[in-house]
């Protein structure tokens, strides 16, 4: 293929700075095509090779069968001999994995950065990506190596890169480990690439996610954990990028961006990310104070060995961390610990009564150590032993009177963690709690027209907590509420209801038992009122019609159902203006009304910057029908808003395309931002 080059001193720096190596720098010379160095032996025939690329491998002595393989990727004006000072093939003599090293020729970049901006070598099947998957597919046939345990790693250009095959090839790679790089399909050009690097590109997880997931259209399979290692004092590539990063893989697996694990490891901050399972699918690394490169510890020898852990160099930083041995650790390439532990609340017993100082006990085993054991009441974490007995002494005086929930959590070294079963208590003795909570139904409103899938919600407070809402419909419970951004949440199915007039409100209850009721709303099911409703409960459009191609379905923040998706539409621009249109085609009856749930993210930087979002109906001309405009300044719905019985009888009787628009424009700055999110959209009289 075609292969981009950077012609001249100008070009050759700015494809230095944009590709990740912050200066230039003496890079080490390859060897002739087919020679051997003194640790690594060039594969020279490993397919069609579009890329470009060179093949370099590591083959340990007295290798196994169905060894793992570690494919490792430099950053720029690095040569693949040059990232074995980092100390993977020291590592593989002593665990017993290959190692792969994929290579760029300077007739593809002048400073032999991997190509990580351009769309042709990024994509599943194509360019450098598909160049890397066919060594693999080489090593596979020439060694005898575990399909399921095949892990890729990298720096800078080669951090970007292991992003890119993470996503690209998930059937491929088990786990991913990068440092200091940049999000999946963060740019697709050079310019979108400088942005990427500084200041950064800000998207929400689910969009994130959304660029993952199509570079594989239709895989439904596992995707790589990832470790992220990023310094704070990189000023090559910013640190931000690595919370971007974990959005984007958090999202991904769908688990929420709230670390499970909080510690530092060699005095450094590291967060963990878990499943519901509690397995660790995402790690986040702080280096403090380290610039750009792989972080290393000489110092630090490899468990059994006289053997350090790499070899101080360009962008490869003696940081006393060795962060070989973590991510080796994190893919499980030690073999030393893949069991989880088993953890039991021994005390208090579950059912009992129980008043001020309370003692609660766990026991927890492992097959090679426990490191701590957590204590958890009512989901939320109070205490954590690392010794046994592992205790935790509750004040339950402070608590409110009535039920809670205790659980003990246990953790290996290896990051494996287990849950016990729950146990329940009722305190006595503890706040006296005779304050019943308020409740507010806040949709549907008085007199609504109501038909199919129908998205009830409250607001709710107490003064100790709320524990639950319940919706009610003629005064029988129809279900609880979930709570999302502050707002309790039920889809309610009004097709089980008769033609005709309802009553509709909410219950919360506190954890003393008290418990209120809504003011009673009184409403109308009608089935055949509506002619449009749409709350994306299938996890996508519930019409046909819909174009999203400018918005994404997001699952992370959704009005109605919490098994359901809103839509998201993001512009962000920079020296630019950008507009992002989602819409969908609808036929109106006579005096319709338009109602619909929205959460705005609106940002002006300056004068010169405006932001907004507007919904517009087009029957040949572009009529604005509810919008927000903003300069300089901002608006911020932290919690979702209905917009209700938004006049359309101009439209009447038509077929129509309903728009939602998110638009910024920023000709001096790159901070602005619209974002809108948008849910529950009904059309009826």
């Amino acid at each position: 293929m075609s292969k981009r080059r950077f012609a001249g001193a100008v070009g050759a720096w700015l494809a230095l700075e944009l590709l990740g190596c912050g200066g230039p720098s003496s890079s080490e010379e390859a060897p002739p095509v087919g020679e051997v160095t003194s640790t690594l032996t060039q594969v020279t025939s490993f397919g069609s090779n579009p890329g470009n690329l060179r093949m370099w491998k590591h083959v340990p002595a007295s290798m196994p069968a169905n060894a793992p393989l570690v494919v490792a990727m430099h950053g720029c004006t690095q040569t693949a001999n040059a990232y074995t000072n980092t100390g993977w093939n020291a590592l593989a003599e002593q665990l017993k994995f290959y190692v792969l090293y994929p290579e760029q020729v300077s007739a593809n970049n002048q400073n032999t950065c991997f190509n990580w901006f351009e769309p042709g070598d990024t994509a599943r099947g194509q360019g450098e990506a598909l160049s890397i998957k066919q060594m693999v597919d080489k090593m596979m046939a020439d060694h005898s190596i575990d399909g399921r345990r095949v892990f890729v790693t990298g720096l800078s250009a080669g951090a970007a890169m292991t992003h890119v095959m993470a996503a690209a090839y998930p059937d491929v790679f088990a786990g991913g480990a990068v440092m200091a790089g940049i999000p999946y399909k963060c740019a697709t050009s050079m310019v979108q690439g400088f942005s990427c690097m500084s200041p950064g590109s800000d998207k929400t997880p689910a969009q994130w996610a959304s660029l993952v997931r199509g570079a594989y259209s239709g895989y439904s399979g596992p995707y790589p954990k990832m470790s992220l290692w990023h310094g704070t004092s990189d000023y090559t590539v910013k640190n931000s990028n690595q919370n971007e990063g974990m959005e984007q893989w958090t999202a991904v697996h769908g688990i929420d961006q709230t670390p499970d694990l909080s510690d530092t490891v060699a005095g450094y901050p590291h967060k963990v990310y878990r499943d519901s399972a509690g397995n660790s699918l995402v790690e986040t690394y702080d280096l403090t104070g380290m610039g750009h490169g792989t972080a290393i510890d000489p110092a630090t020898k490899f468990p059994g060995t006289n053997v350090a852990c790499g070899t101080a160099g360009a962008y490869v930083l003696d940081t006393n961390i060795c962060s070989t041995w973590h991510v080796a650790r994190f893919f499980g390439l030690d073999n030393s610990d893949t069991v989880a532990p088993s953890v039991s609340l021994t005390s208090p017993a579950n059912g009992a009564s129980v008043s001020g100082s309370v003692k609660l006990t766990a026991s927890a085993t492992d097959n090679v150590g426990v490191t701590q054991v957590e204590f958890l009441i009512d989901g939320a974490p109070v205490g954590t032993d690392t010794t046994s007995p592992y205790e935790y002494t509750w004040n339950s005086a402070s608590a409110a009177n009535g039920t809670h929930t205790l659980v003990a959590r246990a953790t290996d070294a290896a990051g494996n963690s287990t849950t016990s079963s729950t146990v329940s208590v009722t305190v006595s003795g503890g706040v006296s709690d005779t304050t019943a909570p308020t409740v507010a139904l806040t949709s549907p409103t008085s007199g609504a027209t109501l038909s199919g899938a129908v998205p009830l919600t409250a607001t709710a407070s107490d003064n100790i907590g709320v524990s639950r809402v319940d919706f009610l419909v003629d005064g029988a419970v129809v279900g609880q509420g979930t709570l999302l951004g502050g707002t309790y949440t039920l889809t309610w199915d009004s097709t089980s209801a008769s033609t005709g007039s309802h009553t509709v409100r909410a219950r919360a209850t506190d954890a003393s038992g008290n418990s209120a009721l809504s003011a009673l709303v009184t409403v109308t099911v009608d089935q055949g009122s509506a002619r449009f409703s749409e709350t994306f409960s299938n996890n996508g459009p519930d019409n046909t019609g819909w174009s999203l191609t400018e918005w994404t379905l997001d699952a992370s923040d959704q009005m109605g159902s919490a098994s359901g998706k809103s839509i998201l539409g993001s512009a962000v621009p920079a020296f630019s203006t950008v507009t992002r249109t989602a819409s969908v085609t609808v036929k109106l009856a006579a005096s319709p009304r338009l109602s619909y749930w929205r959460k705005l993210d609106l940002y002006g930087a300056n004068t010169t910057a405006s932001v907004s979002f507007q919904v517009v109906v087009n029957d040949g001309a572009d009529r604005v029908v509810d919008s927000v405009t903003k300069g300089l300044g901002g608006v911020t719905e932290s919690a979702w808003t209905q917009r209700a019985n938004l006049d359309l009888s101009a439209y009447a009787n038509k077929t129509v395309t309903l728009k939602f628009i998110v638009t910024a424009k920023d000709l001096s700055s790159t901070v602005s931002r619209a974002k809108a999110w948008v849910d529950g959209i009904t059309v009826g009289p």
